[in-house]
């Protein structure tokens, strides 16, 4: 699948790049005060780290995800409850590999006092993708290709049975339950994904978020922005993008839950002008989940609705 795998992007401009401040480890550990009262209290960044920590930990975690639906990881800037609910929390996670680069400093002063931990941590460096574009970064979105997003579940596991090892057999019985069903998803996505054709398998969307998919489930990504949100989309790039869906007469694009659909409307638009309709597939959720209390509100409710709007506007 990998060899297959053509993704485009623009050159970044960090903000959060250039300070080179290393991500913080687990450095202190969790004072067992609520812990002793039975809940650990879990502060994350995204809903997909929320959600798994929910999986795991069941009735003895209080979980906070501070970024909900349609919320932008790469521009988020921690707000004063967002600091409340990290300064009173036992355990934090967060995604790393600079996805939450606002944060970064923050995360730096938190681990002084209290365990943070990057969930993507114990994936080996080997397995992450490093586009041109994003010169000596990690591609950060790695939930979707749901193989390595398992190994972030096990790092959330691990730490919480360091911090509440009296509930050490209930969280490891959860962790197999839940480990067990992101398998079955992941034998899922090859397998639906797997009836689109050959020659149909190119996925167009906003932003450079699902290289890792492409590369787990064969499919082409482009994307007109690069990793981060805060690249703007240039002239030529729009015009290569659109000789490639003209070309190869892709029949759809896709918009993204946390991106502006202005972008992709104009390739729309740009492949009209050259004679090529083509449609908007659909709405995919990247960089957040979907409303609370709906399936798109969990992690592997989040991944199906992807498929199946995916599958939909391409076979």
């Amino acid at each position: 699948g990998a060899g297959r795998l053509a993704v485009v992007g623009l050159g970044i401009v960090l903000t959060f790049g250039a300070s080179g401040c290393k991500e913080p480890g687990p450095t202190a550990k969790a004072s067992p005060s609520s812990a002793t009262k039975g809940q650990l209290r879990v502060t994350c960044t995204i809903g997909m780290i929320g959600d798994a920590a929910r999986n795991l930990g069941g009735e003895h975690v209080m979980v906070t995800a501070l970024m909900g639906p349609h919320i932008d990881p790469h521009l988020y800037k921690a707000t004063p409850a967002d600091h409340r609910a990290l300064l009173e929390a036992d355990l934090i996670f967060y995604n790393g590999l600079h996805l939450e680069g606002r944060m970064s400093d923050l995360f730096v002063q938190l681990a002084r006092k209290r365990p943070v931990i990057a969930v993507t941590q114990d994936i080996k460096p080997e397995l992450l993708r490093e586009p041109p574009e994003f010169e000596g970064n990690y591609d950060p979105h790695v939930w979707f290709d749901v193989s390595l997003w398992m190994s972030a579940v096990e790092t959330i596991r691990n730490s919480m049975i360091e911090h509440l090892p009296a509930h050490r057999d209930v969280l490891q019985s959860n962790g197999k339950k839940y480990l067990d069903e992101l398998a079955v998803l992941h034998a899922e996505c090859k397998t639906r994904l797997g009836i689109i054709p050959k020659e149909r398998r190119v996925l167009v969307t906003a932003h450079d978020a699902f290289g890792y998919f492409g590369r787990a489930y064969d499919l082409e990504v482009f994307a007109i922005q690069g990793i981060s949100t805060e690249s703007e989309a240039g002239i030529k790039k729009m015009n290569d993008l659109v000789n490639v869906l003209v070309e190869r007469k892709i029949g759809a694009v896709f918009v993204e839950s946390t991106v502006n659909p202005r972008s992709i409307e104009a390739l729309v638009q740009g492949c009209s002008g050259r004679g090529h309709p083509i449609k908007i597939g659909g709405q995919l959720y990247s960089d957040a989940m979907g409303a609370e209390g709906t399936p798109e509100g969990t992690y592997v409710g989040m991944v199906r609705k992807n498929i199946d709007v995916i599958v939909k506007a391409l076979q």
